[in-house]
């Protein structure tokens, strides 16, 4: 593929799946406007946050067969359409309730740019390929953390909360256009393809059937979670307990992210001498042991800002290792079902990174540790996850 034309699509599918980090990050800084404004707290409006995760993992799994059924983009264009009405409807909200319920739907249309942007990279690029692909397009991903709480914080503190979900709006309506003269379509549409429960399931049951797949996917996923771990316990840690105002908020999130770039670019480097598996083996191995010493230090009340913000970038970057291997070496192995395999993958991540959120919410709201509690759950549970599943695939492969 030519330099300039592999550039443009990985540039749109970046921005694609760059969508919904941009709607979880972009409105944390305005929590406690939302709470004053909707008469309600910041754990309520915490809430809305949830209830994205949980959308947008749901939202996944009925994608998939749609991807497959129709091809990649008509699903994408219906779900960005969705994503446009409710951001609309956030503005005019007068309760938290009703926020949360509209949250859900944008998360239910906003999924269908992350699903559609992994399947294509599949679609689009071959087995050895996909890493660095999967690295470039956290390229683009990660400047969205960079941008997203920093430009949120400004613009709250100029237009209020509700200019978060104007820009959310305009951003969705620039992407459906550059999907719809900038993408390929490229997967056939298959009429054959049944949208019945039944099928569907037998679909998705092939693809968890996978030793490749579930290994890596639930590494990724689970992995995944100590990231929104982390995302959902910031407003508090560090504009409640280390007392930062909001637009320092979003340069701290800035930084913290320029770690996440970093590793997952160094990544593409490295591939050139490591295989994927051992560098997913490695970074898992240390992110672990830096999630443990975090740990330690809250618990016995050694941590300042600083060092907080030191601890969270060893975890970030461990991840941008992680991540893009991970992703390509669960998707590897499926060329039909490659949109439910990316559903699949997408809801683990997202549905984990609810229940992450959840548990960070049922926590004081006081401390520190419950960040690095959650955080050092998923490392060490990942890396089980990762031993085991590395057993069963060389088993399956010394007997084929």
């Amino acid at each position: 593929m030519a330099n300039s034309k592999s550039f443009r699509l990985i540039l749109i599918l970046g921005c694609l799946a760059a969508l919904a980090p941009f709607s979880i990050d972009m409105y944390l800084p305005g929590f406690k406007a939302i709470a004053k404004d909707l008469d309600t707290d910041v754990p309520n409006v915490s809430l809305s946050l949830a209830t994205f995760f949980i959308g947008i993992s749901a939202g996944q799994l009925l994608y998939g067969p749609l991807l497959d059924k129709f091809g990649r983009k008509k699903p994408l264009y219906f779900g960005l359409s969705l994503f446009i009405l409710s951001s609309v409807s956030c503005l005019f909200v007068t309760s938290i309730d009703q926020l949360i319920v509209l949250r859900f739907v944008q998360a239910i249309g906003c999924c269908s740019a992350s699903v559609a942007a992994i399947a294509m990279v599949r679609d689009l690029f071959t087995v050895e390929e996909s890493p660095k692909v999967f690295a470039s397009l956290m390229l683009v991903i990660a400047v969205s953390p960079m941008l997203a709480p920093t430009a949120g914080g400004y613009l709250i503190t100029a237009l209020g909360w509700q200019s978060v979900f104007v820009f959310l709006g305009l951003m969705a309506v620039l992407m459906l256009l550059a999907s719809m003269w900038g993408l390929p379509e490229s997967y056939k549409p298959d009429p054959n393809y049944s949208l019945k429960p039944k099928p569907i399931l037998s679909n998705f049951i092939t693809v968890l059937k996978e030793p490749s797949f579930y290994t890596y996917a639930l590494v990724s996923a689970i992995t995944f979670s100590g990231l929104f771990a982390y995302v959902s316990s910031s407003p508090v840690v560090f504009m409640d307990i280390y007392d930062v105002s909001e637009t320092g908020y979003g340069w701290i999130f800035a930084l913290l992210s320029v770690f996440f770039i970093g590793f997952s670019q160094v990544n593409s480097l490295i591939l050139r001498w490591f295989s994927s598996k051992k560098i997913v083996f490695w970074a898992l191995l240390a992110q672990a042991i830096f999630s443990v010493l975090f740990l330690l230090a809250a618990s016995y009340n050694l941590l300042n800002l600083y060092s907080t913000i030191a601890f969270i970038a060893l975890f970030l970057g461990c991840l941008g290792f992680i991540n893009p291997n991970a992703s390509a070496l669960s998707l590897a192995p499926f060329k039909k079902n490659a949109g439910s395999a990316s559903a699949l993958m997408g809801a683990l991540q997202m549905g984990l990174g609810a229940l992450a959120s959840a548990a960070i919410s049922m926590f004081a709201s006081d401390e520190v540790w419950p960040m690095p509690a959650v955080m050092t759950t998923a490392a060490l549970t990942a890396l089980v996850c990762l031993l085991l599943g590395s057993r069963k695939i060389k088993v399956l492969n010394n007997n084929q």
